[in-house]
């Protein structure tokens, strides 16, 4: 189909084009960009007048649930919410039941995505065998069947040996080493950050240390290897500085954070029933909140990733002691980071767009992130003056599990565009 995009406002971190142009696509690609493009030849016309529009977003951090857990959600209905939230491409992380830790795992949620056909799906495959820390995984075949990135989300690999096994193959193959930095043995059986708020509610608390001893040993672990090392949603102040003072040595090494952790503190908890709070690593102190906003805003951070988790509601429902950890985030995400580091002063329009999709592909080596012309037409559109409130009974995807119920926020998106298909309109 060819479509045209009218009146809007370029942003394109790729080439650093910030300008107001129509698009026009044609049999998927972008073949022109320009004021007063002819409509000719458009089989659909797109008013973007006032908003902006931009690369697909990409999400480095997505539980799909599936296989094995697609009573909380699947391929399906999360590529739905996805397409809703202006993202096109996304990583599934492997901890499904049974952990995706092969080729065949690999090819078989990538064909599902394929046949959903809402967004581009990079399923992450897991680091050791079974996620069970045991031994590395078969990742030269899974590297075979195209996966790109690995990770042990949900816990570390605690093995130090297994790990450096793994940056050694990682670095050989020039693929990504996506960490989830927490060290079990300090986690006490800890659900809530250590502080005022778990003193209040008399439950266990995880202390920064959790995290940053994971953070200080795999970034440690990819400076002596070489291997690209991207830590997953980071949330204490050390955390930004132990990456800072790795890349300043030069070590390929990225993070990403999340908009919850750069939105709440634990001080935003108002009870320990309400386990849409629930999140791990848990939302941290006011101090390490602005350690993460202002990471992000001088680009140590270089990536906003979402961790989308979904849960049921009954699980949800158990509170801090017995609700499982994670968030949905997809739908929201790019109406939160707008809100909070575009209008709180810390970032650009275009830096935002950078580090939510332009970023995120050139650490994994995807091509995509790129509003050029003859590239995939993989576009978000974006109302920057639209407000609204957020509902999770709104949402697309399977699950409403979010701690932003009925918060305000400014920015929409209004339009996303996959390979030239257009995947979501908003219509009010």
């Amino acid at each position: 189909m060819n479509i045209l995009i009218r009146g809007g406002h370029i942003l394109n971190p790729a080439n650093n084009m910030d300008i107001d142009a129509d698009v026009f696509i044609s049999e998927g690609r972008i073949t022109d960009i320009g004021p007063g493009l002819s409509d000719e030849m458009a089989e659909e016309i797109i008013d973007a007048t006032g908003c902006y529009v931009c690369p697909g977003l990409i999400d480095m951090h997505v539980h799909l649930r599936e296989p094995g857990q697609t009573h909380k959600a699947d391929i399906a209905t999360e590529s739905v919410a996805a397409a809703r939230g202006g993202y096109t491409t996304i990583f599934a992380m492997p901890n499904t039941t049974p952990p995706v830790d092969s080729g065949d795992m690999i090819q078989f949620v990538e064909m599902r995505a394929k046949d959903t056909g809402l967004c581009s799906v990079h399923q992450v495959g897991a680091i050791t065998e079974g996620m069970e820390g045991e031994a590395v995984s078969d990742m030269e075949g899974m590297i075979e069947d195209g996966c790109i990135a690995f990770s042990e989300d949900g816990k570390s690999v605690m093995d130090s040996g297994l790990m450096k096994e793994a940056m050694l193959l990682a670095k050989k193959y020039g693929v990504t080493i996506m960490s989830h930095c927490e060290d079990i043995n300090l986690v006490w059986d800890g659900v809530i950050n250590a502080g005022k708020k778990s003193l209040e509610f008399g439950l266990p608390g995880i202390t920064n240390t959790v995290e940053n001893v994971i953070t200080a040993r795999d970034l440690l672990l990819a400076e002596e290897t070489g291997a690209r090392l991207h830590l997953c949603h980071m949330s204490t102040k050390e955390s930004c500085e132990y990456l800072e003072a790795a890349k300043k040595k030069g070590a390929q090494v990225s993070g990403e954070a999340t908009p919850h952790h750069f939105t709440f503190s634990d001080g935003d908890i108002e009870s320990a029933d309400d386990a849409n709070f629930k999140m791990n690593p848990p939302l941290r102190s006011k101090k390490d909140v602005e350690a993460i906003r202002n990471a992000i805003s001088v680009g140590t951070i270089e990536v906003i990733s979402t961790d989308h988790a979904p849960h049921t509601e009954e699980e949800k429902a158990g509170g801090f002691l017995e609700a499982p950890f994670g968030i949905v985030g997809m739908e929201t995400a790019a109406s939160i980071s707008y809100s909070q580091l575009v209008l709180g002063g810390y970032l650009t329009p275009m830096e935002l767009i950078a580090r939510m999709s332009t970023n995120p592909a050139r650490i994994t080596g995807i091509d995509a992130g790129d509003l050029s012309v003859g590239k995939a037409a993989d576009i978000m559109i974006f109302d920057p003056k639209s407000e609204y409130e957020i509902h999770g009974a709104d949402f697309a995807g399977a699950a409403h599990n979010m701690p932003y119920e009925g918060m305000k926020v400014t920015g929409r998106v209004v339009g996303t565009i996959l390979g030239g298909k257009i995947t979501y309109r908003y219509t009010g």
